[in-house]
């Protein structure tokens, strides 16, 4: 991409130069025609050469987003069958609670996971973690497993996403199972 907005750039540079050198006269000296007629289609080059960068470089944004949009849903895929692989679960959001997310030093986002074990037995938990975007987009998703919770005990755990996210992250739990 870099390499492309370069050949792009000297093309420009070539085109203007050009146009400067069409309007010269074999005396050396300009005339007004040529050099005003040159100097429009080396604008006209010039901008269609720097639309078509700017173009690429939309292009290439564009990926990136369904790029990351990809290894949102893979990860959210994961997730979910980790937690379809939970057979008898009782639904356990209510036991579950997230703390502040903070950046690691890989650009990896933790979150303090919470359990209480509100049930009468003890549990062991799977909870979904995502990690949502400010318009509440998935960026991630992980699971974390809480083994051995006795009945009115707290739980500590910590969910990793698994890359890199910018902030503003929230992390939301959207789903936890007791079995």
């Amino acid at each position: 991409m870099k390499r492309q907005i370069r050949v792009a750039a000297g093309l420009a540079a070539v085109l203007l130069g050009s146009a400067a050198l069409a309007g010269c006269t074999s005396s050396g000296k300009t005339s007004g025609a040529a050099t005003s007629a040159a100097a429009s289609a080396a604008a006209s080059a010039a901008q269609s050469v720097l639309g078509s960068a700017s173009a690429a470089l939309g292009s290439a944004a564009a990926s990136l987003g369904a790029s990351a949009q990809a290894a949102a849903s893979s990860a959210q895929a994961v997730a979910s069958s980790a937690l379809a692989s939970v057979k008898g679960g009782l639904n356990a959001k209510g036991d579950v609670a997230l703390g502040a997310a903070t950046t690691e030093s890989d650009g990896k986002l933790s979150v303090p996971v919470t359990v209480t074990n509100h049930g009468s037995q003890a549990g062991n938990y799977t909870i979904q973690v995502n990690f949502d975007d400010a318009s509440g987009n998935l960026l991630d998703a992980t699971v974390v497993n809480v083994p051995d919770v006795a009945p009115g005990a707290t739980a500590q755990a910590t969910a990793h996403s698994n890359r890199s996210l910018n902030a503003p992250v929230t992390p939301v739990v959207a789903n936890a199972l007791r079995h």
